[in-house]
């Protein structure tokens, strides 16, 4: 008896780690609907970057209730979704990231974890989710490649934290199925073999074919 169709594939990994394009190819080879972040809609941005340690928690509560108004849509749709970021990402990595730098405070930080935590129990975690495990050397490089302006000045020590962070969740995550791939050594972009090797993984971790 074959497995239902998954409702909710995510894609989690640092900045410049390739969550776009994959999101993007999967898409297209699975026919799933592609559900990308929107960041040109959000009203918080200009003020976070203005004055980040003001901003932060109201930037960080509107991510979060954003990417849980798209689980909701998710669950009550008929198609299967593949989401590039996950409402995991803004609590365990991004969240963290400010407080440690001590960009949000500690009574918001801890005021926000609650919150999460309790908007958690009535989140269904992703039916599979891609965790693209990156080092600091190749996101640099891809970073480099597509060339955003607003990434230029993006620091090394930024993106290992984000990294540590990234690697700490991914270790202790239990909520459900997880794939990790190696972008260092998967070049699904560029390279059909690569990528032919991802959707065979895939495959095993939705339906079972090992």
């Amino acid at each position: 008896m074959s497995k239902k169709a998954p409702k909710h594939i995510a894609i989690a990994g640092n900045i410049g780690s390739g969550k776009t394009t994959l999101t993007e190819m999967l898409a297209k080879h699975y026919k799933w609907t592609p559900h990308f972040e929107d960041v040109d809609h959000n009203p918080y941005l200009v003020d976070f970057y203005d004055d980040m340690p003001r901003w932060s928690f109201n930037l960080q509560v509107y991510f979060l209730n954003n990417r849980l108004k798209h689980l909701i849509e998710i669950h009550k749709g008929s198609s299967t979704v593949i989401q590039d970021r996950t409402i995991f990402e803004d609590a365990y990595i991004f969240a963290p990231n400010l407080y440690e730098m001590g960009l949000m405070t500690k009574r918001d930080f801890e005021n926000y974890t609650s919150f999460f935590h309790n908007l958690k129990t009535f989140v269904h975690p992703p039916d599979l989710l891609i965790y693209l495990k990156t080092s600091i050397p190749t996101l640099v490089d891809q970073i480099q490649k597509r060339g955003r302006d607003y990434e230029e000045n993006l620091r090394l020590d930024y993106l290992k934290r984000l990294n540590d962070l990234y690697n700490k969740w991914i270790d202790s995550y239990t909520d459900g199925p997880l794939l990790i791939i190696d972008i260092d050594t998967t070049n699904f972009a560029d390279n059909s073999e690569s990528f032919a090797d991802v959707v065979r993984r895939i495959d095993a971790q939705l339906h079972g074919l090992f």
